[in-house]
């Protein structure tokens, strides 16, 4: 017998089967059985897969950290307002204005829970099946887009990119996990509702309603608030202004959201029982057009905020301010309408040579206070970028007659032995150039007793105003001093820049002042000598924090008040003979001065006030990179240079925007004599 020389641990082996770590496919086992795992082996695995998943997730949510806000979900627009409060204009990159969930109503808020996430208040902050069919999703290639909630939501909007995909969709996951534990729900939810995307441009509920609805967040009724959460789902798929079908769409889940609100307890069935029509939004939004009247207002108020304020272009462009204008919205699309009208009436420039190029400037300021209620810059503001009512070169010509007056009266004139003598409304030059300083008679109450007119006398001041007579004024301002005349007009409002060399012309307007400085400087007439400097915007705020350095400017007197009454006295007569005059059948007696057939500046004007308002015109013709052309045979050879049509606009405003005077107004006032003895 041979000897075994087998190992004793292969001897040992022998005939037994080694264990495997895997038992798979089954050993022990006949046909499909042998392939069907065990228990164990499926638990195993399972818990493996588990376990390793819970591990990846704990090492993902440690290694992703909340960041900073992205600069998109801070940025905000300006918003500027009208007087009454409404919004006018949004400025911005990003049209958004940052409300706090204080001043959103329930409405809204109730709206976008049913809408979006009916468990907000309950849940973790995050979607699990959202997850999972993210996931889904990638694996056959498609968006990653899922179920999220508004804590999500919230966190993509405002931490993260839009981007559709697995890797960002765990970031959004987590963040959001973490978001829910150390910001409250009221917290997220106002995130969530100004940084949001409705459509039109609008970015955040406030910007929505106004883009909607033209009002506010806080004026949102249950119905409006309801469409609105509605384009949370999308906002250029529910806009009823795209197409018949954005309708239907809109219409279905507008009805959903009320419905859905009744079935989570968010509105009893009786409220929504009187929510039966579709609350259909404006056609289109406005909200942050800058065209026609509105990018000259803002350009206007921008520049008065920067000269009071220490804001800067680079704290504007950051956004986040709300400016309170003086622009009345009525009145400056009265005034826009009016130089339309008289503009496509009148001027031809397809068939007149004399009537191209031609332009119109017009401002109203407020007597009492200085307010700037309305301008017109020129026809639109994103075409023609000269804002026609603030700038200068375009010389007064008559209108500036009455500061040579103003001047006189204040002052007195100087007589050829250098003495200073009175001067009243009814003085005039003799036929040897002296100033007479006699007065006519004075009554018992103190009004003056007129002559009978004399034919062939020399005018009165007063005459020489309404008949626009550029040799008296002229003797006028000789005898009154040139720089006296020029410190009256800057006194009264017009800027010392606006102001032409004092040469011999100087009294018949060469000074250029811009519509609105015109119109404030009658305003000091209308307000009896007290000046009030133009102003456009009220106040600022940034949040609920108020800017510094607004508000009304302080008014300070700067004519005796006899004197600015009697300019008042001559101007009404001075009205009396230009084509505004038919306005005072419903204004009632006003004062103005036109420019007209003696002027030899290239720019007609008419300026005039009525207690309540001062409005200056202007019309010139202006090529780009030219000098101002001539107005001789604007609007046809019998207007006297154009001179009419400024009256008829001012007319034509005035009595369809001004309030008209009461029947027991003020008499006419006397005219007066003042000056230095």
């Amino acid at each position: 017998m041979s000897e075994d020389t087998t190992p004793p641990r292969s001897r040992r082996g022998r005939g037994t089967k080694r264990r495997r770590l895997v038992d798979y496919p089954r050993q022990g086992r006949e046909g499909v059985r042998r392939w069907l795992p065990s228990w164990k082996l499926l638990l195993g695995t399972l818990t493996t897969i588990v376990g390793g998943l819970v591990a990846l997730f704990a090492a993902v949510y440690a290694y992703v950290d909340v960041p900073s806000e992205n600069a998109a979900a801070r940025q905000e627009a300006n918003v500027y307002y009208w007087a009454d409060g409404s919004q006018m204009v949004s400025v911005g990159a990003v049209n958004r204005q940052n409300v706090p969930l204080a001043k959103i109503p329930v409405s809204v808020r109730n709206a976008a829970i049913a809408a979006e996430n009916a468990t907000f208040y309950s849940d973790s902050g995050v979607s699990f099946s959202g997850l999972a069919r993210a996931v889904a999703n990638m694996a056959r290639g498609q968006e990653t887009q899922g179920g999220s909630t508004i804590t999500q939501q919230y966190v993509k909007n405002t931490y993260l990119s839009q981007d559709q995909t697995l890797s960002r969709k765990v970031q959004e996951f987590c963040i959001a996990l973490k978001i829910d534990n150390r910001k409250s729900k009221d917290e997220i939810l106002q995130g969530y509702l100004n940084t949001s995307w409705f459509g039109r441009g609008a970015y955040g509920i406030q910007a929505a309603a106004n883009a909607y609805y033209g009002v506010g967040v806080d004026k949102l009724n249950p119905s409006q608030s309801a469409f609105l959460a509605a384009l949370l789902k999308g906002g250029n798929d529910y806009d009823p202004a795209v197409g018949e079908n954005n309708r239907r769409r809109a219409v279905e889940r507008w009805s959903w959201i009320l419905d859905r609100q009744v079935d989570l307890g968010l509105m009893s069935p009786q409220e929504r029982a009187r929510y039966k029509t579709f609350p259909a939004p404006r056609q289109q939004s406005k909200s942050t057009n800058l065209s026609g009247q509105t990018g000259y207002l803002v350009d206007i108020a921008k520049r008065y905020v920067k000269k009071q304020t220490k804001l800067t272009d680079a704290d504007l462009d950051r956004g986040g301010y709300q400016i309170h204008t003086t622009f009345d919205k009525a009145a400056v699309q009265q005034l826009e309408r009016s130089v339309q009208a008289v503009l496509s009436r009148d001027i031809k420039p397809k068939t007149r040579e004399a009537d191209r190029y031609v332009q119109v400037g017009a401002a109203s300021v407020r007597p009492d206070d200085g307010a700037i209620v309305a301008v017109y810059g020129g026809p639109d503001a994103t075409t023609y970028f000269t804002n026609n009512a603030d700038t200068s070169g375009v010389p007064a010509g008559s209108v500036f007659k009455p500061f040579v007056l103003a001047a006189a009266l204040q002052h007195g004139a100087v007589a050829e032995d250098g003495s200073v003598q009175r001067v009243s409304t009814e003085s005039r030059f003799d036929e040897k150039g002296r100033l007479t300083a006699d007065l006519p008679p004075v009554r018992a109450d103190g009004t003056f007793i007129f002559p009978p007119a004399r034919t062939g006398r020399f005018p009165t001041l007063r005459e020489a105003m309404a008949a626009s007579a550029n040799s008296t004024f002229l003797r006028l301002g000789s005898a009154t001093g040139l720089a006296r005349v020029e410190d009256m007009a800057v006194g009264a409002g017009m800027l010392r820049s606006s102001m032409a060399p004092r040469t011999k012309e100087f009294p018949l307007g060469t000074s250029s002042p811009s519509a609105i400085r015109l119109a404030g400087s009658y305003a000091t007439f209308a307000s009896e000598g007290t000046r009030h400097e133009p102003y456009s915007v009220t106040k600022v705020l940034l949040g609920d924090e108020p800017v510094a350095g607004l508000g009304a400017p302080p008014a300070r007197r700067v004519m005796d008040p006899e004197v600015a009454v009697g300019i008042t006295s001559v101007l009404r007569d001075a009205a009396l003979g230009t084509e505004a005059a038919s306005a005072m059948a419903t204004l009632g007696p006003f004062s103005g001065a036109s420019t007209g057939r003696n002027d030899t500046q290239r720019a007609a004007w008419f300026a005039g006030y009525t207690e309540n308002l001062s409005t200056a015109v202007t019309m010139f013709r202006s090529q780009p990179g030219k000098p101002l052309l001539p107005m001789a045979g604007t609007g046809g050879k019998d207007t006297l240079r154009g001179s009419v049509f400024p009256a008829r606009i001012w007319s034509d405003y005035m009595t369809k925007i001004s309030p008209p005077r009461s029947d027991d107004a003020p008499a006419e006032p006397a005219p007066t004599s003042t000056g230095a003895a």
